[in-house]
């Protein structure tokens, strides 16, 4: 099975831009919808972004729009979350997640992914 491991988060002012890393191994994620999802302390994991098998389709939450950006790069099995004009509410836990169904829409809900990395804290500051 695919195994993800998360990398990039930090400590960043407000306005700030950082970029997070899903490095996949096993098999290709080639054929995976792939997604990230975030959790700040107290709160549940909420949907963040997913991209669809071929790149061709992206959705992101409302909170994270014309913001966030999500890519992947299947030659190196590698998905990547490019954040910019962060604000302190932005401040959680982002973790990469897999869903190797072929199903036709990308799922938003975290129900919809059996495989997920452990995640990488990303800290925004006012």
């Amino acid at each position: 099975q695919v195994q993800l491991v998360e990398s990039g988060g930090g400590l960043v002012q407000a306005g700030g831009s950082l970029s997070l890393s899903c490095a996949a191994s096993g098999p290709t994620i080639g054929t995976y919808f792939m997604a990230w999802f975030r959790q700040a302390p107290g709160k549940e994991r909420e949907f963040v972004a997913v991209i669809s098998r071929n790149g061709g389709v992206r959705y992101y939450s409302d909170s994270v729009k014309g913001r966030f950006t999500i890519s992947r790069d299947d030659a190196n099995n590698t998905v990547w979350l490019q954040m910019n004009s962060l604000k302190p509410e932005d401040t959680a836990n982002y973790y990469c997640a897999a869903d190797p169904r072929r199903t036709i829409i990308p799922g938003t809900s975290r129900t919809s992914y059996p495989y997920w990395g452990q995640g990488t804290q990303v800290t925004v500051s006012s």
